[in-house]
């Protein structure tokens, strides 16, 4: 089970619930858990639900009710338990915040302890850092060497990248309120080893998932955890998957539940990330300069009244995860390099609502907007042809995800009203 304040999704209580504990019972959150056993309510005969006393949590006391309006009607016996019972310590086996200490820059927080590390069976090809954790021959490539591949390597990337395609739309279509990023990360592990593929995010540099999972203000390299999916999210799920000697790398950001599909800040940041990843592709042909990507993502960001955060750009691909050449997504850079035939590369512009700048989490992976605004991405892994692009990690028609229009201002003021009175 996971225990979390309702209001912001916080491992520990916040001074709202808190506040509300001496006239009223704090409203508690369902998470979805195997728990079997009796409600406390008084008379109540019906199985308890995940539903736990926010204040029984805090002193350490298992409690749970079947319902909101259990608790409700059961309030004013039960609260003299919280008087008569010892305090005891906190379970550490339990969910909590590793960073309680941390000044975050918005809603989002991380729930820990992580599920243990996946493993991969040793039939499976994988790359040089599965078990050191360093990636030695990415790091002694010359970053002025740009590869082109033949047609061994090009047949060999349209593979893998069709791979990378299956396992992003399975993972994908597990989404929806309720669900944890761990769950993600275990549904994408299982594709990619039904696949005979390793998942490059594992190790690399030793990041310990098979996934990264972006909820919200997370630009990117969310650590998927116990973290409950909340209708009215939206989160971006980046595949990466090494199968035949190359890796496919592409993502995607999604709605998750009809509040966010609803409310247009959400729908004006992920439209826009799509909109200008399509752009910068129509761009891709022998001949065009690596720079010039960044002018016409960032030229449609700011139509938008959004922003491209500039710390991060696409890659190079093949043979290794992230070789040359680097590919930024903001205006007038002065990146080196122009395309030909045989280079396959990744574009995947960051786009956010507010201010172009980011931070770490302690964790050193999760990196996150410094105003705590939402924030959108979109990658494809692309080949440069004779003649144009091909785009290796294509949506399929039914592939989840589809682009939405704008709400209507109806819409609008609808979700308005339905935040105000939630």
């Amino acid at each position: 089970m996971i225990y979390i304040c309702f209001c912001l999704n916080r491992t520990s209580l916040c001074s709202h619930c808190q506040s509300s504990y001496p006239t009223s019972p704090p409203k508690m959150a369902h998470i979805p858990s195997n728990l079997s056993g009796e409600c406390m309510g008084q008379s109540c005969e019906n199985t308890a639900a995940a539903l736990q006393c926010p204040t029984c949590l805090k002193m350490g006391i298992d409690s749970y009710f079947c319902s909101q309006d259990c608790f409700k009607k059961n309030w004013t016996e039960h609260k003299t338990l919280h008087k008569t019972s010892n305090v005891r310590s906190p379970d550490t086996t339990r969910f909590y915040n590793p960073f309680p200490s941390y000044s975050f820059t918005g809603p989002v927080r991380p729930v820990y302890p992580l599920s243990s590390k996946r493993t991969v069976p040793i039939s499976i090809a994988r790359p040089d850092y599965a078990e050191t954790g360093i990636p030695k021959r990415e790091r002694l490539l010359n970053r002025a060497k740009i590869t082109t591949l033949d047609v061994k390597g090009q047949e060999a990337m349209r593979k893998v990248c069709r791979l990378a395609r299956e396992v992003l739309d399975v993972v994908a279509s597990e989404l929806k309120p309720g669900i944890t990023t761990d769950y993600l990360d275990s549904v994408c592990h299982k594709a990619c080893i039904e696949r005979d593929s390793y998942p490059s995010p594992l190790n690399y540099n030793h990041f310990p998932k098979s996934i990264c999972t972006s909820p919200n203000e997370v630009v990117c390299h969310g650590i998927p955890d116990h973290r409950v999916l909340l209708d009215g999210d939206i989160i971006n799920l980046d595949v990466t998957l090494y199968h035949g000697g190359y890796h496919s790398d592409l993502n995607a950001t999604y709605y998750v539940g009809e509040r966010a599909r609803a409310d247009p800040d959400s729908v004006r940041v992920v439209e826009t990330a799509r909109e200008c990843l399509d752009k910068a592709i129509q761009l891709v042909k022998p001949g065009t300069l690596i720079r010039e990507f960044g002018d016409v993502i960032e030229k449609h960001a700011k139509s938008r009244n959004c922003s491209v955060v500039a710390t991060w750009g696409g890659h190079g691909i093949n043979t290794e995860f992230h070789p040359p050449p680097w590919i930024p997504h903001y205006g007038k850079n002065k990146a080196v390099g122009v395309c030909k035939p045989g280079m396959t590369f990744t574009i995947e512009p960051i786009i956010t609502l507010g201010k172009p700048l980011e931070v770490h989490w302690p964790d050193r992976w999760t990196n996150v907007t410094v105003d705590g605004k939402r924030t959108a991405q979109f990658e494809h892994t692309l080949l440069v042809t004779e003649t144009g692009v091909e785009v290796l990690t294509a949506a399929n028609e039914d592939s989840p995800g589809r682009a939405i229009p704008m709400p209507t201002s109806s819409n609008a003021i609808g979700y308005a009203n339905s935040i105000s009175v939630a």
